[in-house]
């Protein structure tokens, strides 16, 4: 049976276009919108199984980074296939596996920034000129939001400390990346990730980053419970090397947030490997290699 989702960089219309013949093939699939960006574009949630708790998988952070938002897709359609054929999926019965479980997954976190280092100009509207200066006219390696705020750096996360760090690189406001924002959970699809996980009870997360083939699953010195097992096991399925963040890439993350808020496992998985924006056609290959990763932590 052919695949709705293909190894394609898509734009924010196309993908909720891709969204929508998903909902329409598997009627079991609940769709739902967690908030708006700042150019006004939905935040899309697909949710599939029915539970007390829900594993939640974002992707699409950073626009550089959009290869992340078709691969989960493609992991996304594959689990539908599988749960509604009741078949297998890396050998895993995937019924039995989700019994008791669901998962919630954000295919596009930042479709504005996505869109911006996708289609250049084209995605910027009115604040064409200031995007342009920002990024010094290449816009493909864009991450942030619209208004220049790195999304993965404003959340309440020793943000302070970050900001500090930040500064001492000379990032002092709006940039391309790295600049977390005046404040934490300043920006609406910060906020958007924010109210979800504060509305529903999730047990854990997963953020899918570009590029470096690595898991990160600390934060400070908190000592979450199943997160180091989790790692481990993760890490042995897709061969990608358990690593600690340092220096700029500390604080300031969603993971990191999700594990001070919430005290339970949290992760951040970069992956492929080379120069952000990845080729889209390494996703086929890519997903291969995280496929059973993924059913592996929807089941734990």
């Amino acid at each position: 049976m052919e695949s709705i989702v293909k190894p394609k960089d898509y734009t924010y219309k196309e993908r909720q276009i891709l969204i929508n013949r998903l909902c329409e093939k598997y009627d079991f699939v609940k769709r739902f919108t967690i908030g708006k960006s700042c150019q006004g574009k939905d935040i899309t949630a697909l949710k599939i199984g029915v539970s007390e708790s829900y594993c939640l998988i974002t992707a699409g952070m950073h626009g550089s980074e959009r290869i992340t938002s078709t691969v989960i897709l493609m992991f996304f359609e594959q689990l539908c296939k599988s749960f509604k054929s009741d078949g297998t999926l890396q050998g895993i019965k995937i019924r039995k596996g989700m019994l008791g479980r669901g998962v919630i997954i954000v295919p596009c976190v930042n479709p504005d920034g996505c869109d911006i280092s996708l289609l250049g100009e084209k995605a910027c509207g009115e604040n064409f000129l200031r995007v342009k200066k920002l990024c010094r006219g290449n816009f493909k390696k864009w991450n942030a939001n619209y208004r220049g705020v790195d999304l993965n750096h404003n959340f309440d996360a020793d943000w302070e400390t970050l900001r500090e760090n930040e500064k001492s690189l000379g990032i002092i406001g709006p940039a391309p990346t790295r600049f977390g924002g005046y404040k934490p959970h300043s920006e609406p699809e910060t906020v958007a990730l924010v109210n979800l996980c504060k509305k529903v009870n999730i047990r854990h997360t997963l953020a899918l980053h570009s590029q470096g083939e690595v898991i990160y699953w600390t934060f400070g010195n908190k000592a979450i419970p199943r997160a180091k097992k989790m790692a481990e096991i993760m890490a042995t399925s897709s061969g990608y090397a358990l690593d600690v963040p340092i220096n700029i890439a500390t604080g300031g993350g969603f993971k990191d947030w999700f594990i001070k808020e919430f005290s339970r496992p949290g992760f951040t998985v970069e992956i492929g490997k080379g120069e952000n924006p990845l080729p889209i056609s390494d996703a086929p290959k890519i997903y291969k290699q995280i496929e059973e990763m993924l059913i592996l932590y929807c089941i734990m």
